[in-house]
């Protein structure tokens, strides 16, 4: 391997890490679904409402159009950082 594949390898594993905390950073976080109002497609909302089991947040993002408007999917995923209020 040559210095400048190692260089390369180097930016590339800083530039995907430096991504991933900001797509995470995307999402915005309420405490009820109720409180989730005109979800648009794509959008994503951490629900912290005690569902999902320990260490997990449940994930509500806008998924598919429907005639009636968006589709909410819902899943439970690992928790970033501290909890918040």
């Amino acid at each position: 391997m040559t210095a400048r594949h190692s260089r390369f390898g180097l930016l590339v594993l800083i530039g995907v890490s430096c991504y991933a905390p900001a797509a995470h950073a995307l999402s915005q976080q309420v405490a009820r679904e109720q409180d989730i109002v005109n979800l648009r497609l794509g959008q994503r909302y951490l629900v912290d409402d005690g569902t999902c089991p320990a260490g997990q947040v449940k994930e509500v993002s806008g998924a598919k159009m429907m005639p009636t408007g968006v589709l909410a999917a819902k899943k439970c995923v690992p928790r970033v950082g501290p909890k918040t209020k």
